[in-house]
């Protein structure tokens, strides 16, 4: 998809924001919305009249991301406080790339699968240093397979998502951006309590239940004759033609 550029140069904070139909998504963006979106719009408006792309903004996501892996790799409750703050740290310049995409319209698609494709190499390499991080801090092999265990299923949950998606022929991208960021505030709260044992023991329940619904979900659509989407998205697409044009910019790039 080829790139454009905006000629306006002030920069639009509300049409930074991504929009979802999801009516989930909907329900708990409002941690990602207060908190995380005020601050990344901070650092887009740093960048903005600068040559800074919003790919630059997903690579430098992904080096802090990667940073935090390695604090939690080392065992220690210090390192745990500096690994949660990269991690958040890597939560916010994620989505500060979809926004400044959105706000210069530079959306493509490259940067959109840029994005989740450093995503994904980011989660995992984060759980599978907590869950060694934590094992080793705690001294509970079992904390550490259950961690691993843990990030495995979350990938999981992650592919049969896109999936769904893919077979269901939902072209909206970035709704997991406001889960993630959930995911993140976890990782943070558990760091600063000192107990990652209990962010591993709450991830492995809910990746277990998502992973469930997901596969009834998906079976579930095998057996009727005209398989919809997800509530709200077929809906949004047909009855607002007129926006067609907007919701492909925003979906085009993630964060």
């Amino acid at each position: 998809m080829r790139t454009t550029k905006n000629q306006d140069n002030s920069y639009d904070y509300h049409k930074s924001l991504k929009k979802s139909a999801d009516p989930f998504i909907n329900k708990i963006k409002y941690l990602d919305l207060y908190l995380n979106r005020p601050v990344a719009s901070l650092i887009v408006r740093a960048v903005y009249k600068t040559s800074i792309t919003p790919n630059d903004l997903t690579y430098i996501s992904f080096f802090l991301g990667i940073l935090g892996a390695f604090f939690f790799t080392r065992g220690e409750y210090l390192y745990f406080i500096l690994g949660g703050i990269s991690a958040q740290l890597c939560s916010i310049v994620d989505g500060a790339d979809g926004m400044l995409a959105r706000a210069k319209n530079m959306c493509s698609e490259y940067g959109s699968h840029l994005d989740l494709f450093l995503d994904r190499i980011i989660d995992f390499s984060l759980f599978a240093a907590i869950a060694l991080g934590a094992g080793d801090y705690f001294k509970d092999n079992n904390l550490l397979f259950l961690g691993v265990l843990g990030s495995g299923l979350y990938l999981l949950q992650t592919n049969l998502f896109y999936i769904t998606k893919s077979y269901l022929q939902v072209k909206d991208k970035g709704e997991t951006g406001e889960t993630r960021a959930v995911v993140m505030w976890a990782i943070l709260i558990c760091a600063l309590a000192n107990r990652l044992d209990i962010f591993i023991y709450l991830g492995v329940a809910e990746t277990v239940i998502m992973n469930i619904f997901r596969v009834f979900y998906f079976v579930n659509q095998g057996k009727k004759k005209n398989p919809s989407p997800i509530d709200g998205f077929e809906h949004t697409q047909q009855s607002q033609p007129g926006q067609q044009q907007s919701n492909e910019s925003s979906d085009q790039h993630q964060g």
